[in-house]
């Protein structure tokens, strides 16, 4: 069991191995795991997106917002076409991104959650089981999303706002490299994190179940 997410040392930061915890993945006992990571990071484009990725850590380390490191990154690789799977939800978000990657070069293909309108009676999805009972209410067709991107042939795909499993479908159907640009959370404003940071306060109660 790896359970890097409550370790105190972190000496993976330093490689202070003395310090490492006897579970920790640097040890030897995954040298497997180790050396077949060096392995694939030798395939060019995994290589290139690796070493892109450290240079816009670099570049704009507490600088750059995410959106303008990710319009970077995709300069930097090359990609000319850009990809977007967003929720119908975030339609004004989504157009005001298209002009911002539009006028910074890219080639924008945008498509919404709700693309190919199949009803959720095609998910044997029952009327109770709807937002809105007893109206027509097309399903989210992430597949559908990735599948149109690919049809597009783009170079780099980004996920604006998606449900969460619809997100999951959309990146295992995509055929070229995607990032999220923001992550679907009604409630908070699409900023899953708040419950995090409130999760030892008053929101607590909400995230963890009663003993």
């Amino acid at each position: 069991m790896y359970t890097c997410g409550i370790c105190k040392v972190h000496a993976c930061r330093t490689g202070d191995r003395e310090k490492m915890p006897k579970n920790c993945p640097c040890l030897e006992k995954d040298q497997d795991v180790i050396d077949k990571s060096k392995e694939l990071y030798k395939n060019e484009e995994n290589a290139k997106i690796a070493y892109q990725s450290a240079l816009i850590e670099s570049w704009g380390y507490c600088q750059k917002t995410r959106i303008e490191e990710t319009m970077e990154f995709a300069k930097r690789c090359g990609y000319k076409s850009i990809g977007v799977a967003f929720c119908v939800g975030l339609h004004r978000e989504m157009r005001l991104l298209h002009n911002i990657l539009t006028a910074n070069g890219f080639d924008v293909n945008s498509v919404v959650c709700k693309s190919g309108s199949i009803p959720k009676e095609e998910l044997t999805i029952k009327e109770d089981q709807k937002v809105r009972p007893c109206t027509y209410e097309p399903m989210c067709n992430p597949i559908g999303q990735a599948l149109y991107l690919n049809k597009a042939k783009t170079d780099f795909n980004i996920l604006l706002g998606l449900c969460v499993g619809h997100d999951s479908l959309v990146i295992k159907h995509l055929d070229a490299p995607v990032t999220v640009l923001a992550a679907k959370d009604r409630v908070l404003g699409h900023n899953p994190l708040a419950a995090i940071y409130l999760s030892e306060g008053y929101y607590g109660k909400k995230l963890y179940p009663e003993k």
